[in-house]
């Protein structure tokens, strides 16, 4: 299930760390847990936690025809008076591993503000992962503080091995609302922005260890605009350390 769970790895917004073992329950089931701080926890470039750090876990059971189901949850910040402090995702989908260097995956995501119902949303997801070269579209028809707004994010990503056993993945993408949400001080509106990730991980005594530079190309002020401060769209540096169970 290894190719499954590191495809998982782009899943959501968040970006998961998935671990890349499981614990094999019996000849049909796999467990796989996970456990991660991050420094900020970013989803699709944009911060969920006004930049402070994260502490996040997963659990995903997989059956050995390729379906698999889970949730991951981290703790959140979006300022004002929005008063969650806990996002939970489940998830479930289809892992088809056609041979060894290709595989697709297809799921569906409910995310869940702990009390914040009206930013719930889901979403559907598909994956394409090709020698190392992934194409991923995520698609939702409920997003939005009135849950009728639409959104889609696809990308294009690259993973490969690095010398001294590291690991290097990076991603471009691009967001578009539907809508023109995104609004400069000169008054100029948009519906899509750009973001893009690059991270080299590495194990070392036990525990995965990563760096990921993170950007977009909002403006200051569509980012102000939009999600009410300037500076949680602007490029940063994310540390990271998990484990896995």
């Amino acid at each position: 299930m290894n190719n499954l769970l590191r495809s998982l790895l782009v899943l959501l917004p968040l970006l998961f760390t998935l671990p890349s073992q499981a614990v094999t329950l019996n000849d049909q089931f796999d467990l796989a847990l996970s456990a991660e701080l991050v420094s900020d926890y970013r989803s699709r470039g944009q911060s969920q936690t006004l930049g402070d750090p994260a502490l996040q876990a997963s659990a995903t059971l997989s059956h050995s025809s390729g379906l698999y189901a889970g949730l991951w949850t981290s703790n959140v910040d979006f300022g004002f008076d929005i008063k969650t402090r806990q996002e939970i995702d489940y998830y479930a989908g289809y892992f088809l591993q056609i041979n060894d260097a290709i595989s697709l995956d297809i799921g569906y995501a409910k995310y869940v503000y702990e009390n914040a119902g009206g930013l719930n949303y889901s979403e559907t997801y598909a994956i394409l992962n090709a020698y190392g070269f992934l194409v991923g579209h995520q698609y939702s028809s409920n997003f939005g503080a009135d849950q009728k707004d639409a959104y889609t994010w696809t990308y294009l990503g690259y993973e490969t091995a690095l010398p001294f056993e590291a690991l290097i993945s990076m991603r471009y993408g691009q967001v578009d609302y539907k809508d023109d949400v995104l609004v400069s001080n000169s008054g100029k509106t948009r519906s899509r922005y750009n973001e893009w990730e690059t991270k080299i991980s590495k194990e070392m005594v036990g525990l995965n260890w990563g760096l990921a530079y993170v950007d977009t190309d909002m403006s200051d002020s569509e980012c102000v605009n939009y999600l009410g401060f300037d500076d949680i769209c602007d490029a940063t540096v994310v540390a990271s350390v998990s484990k896995s169970f």
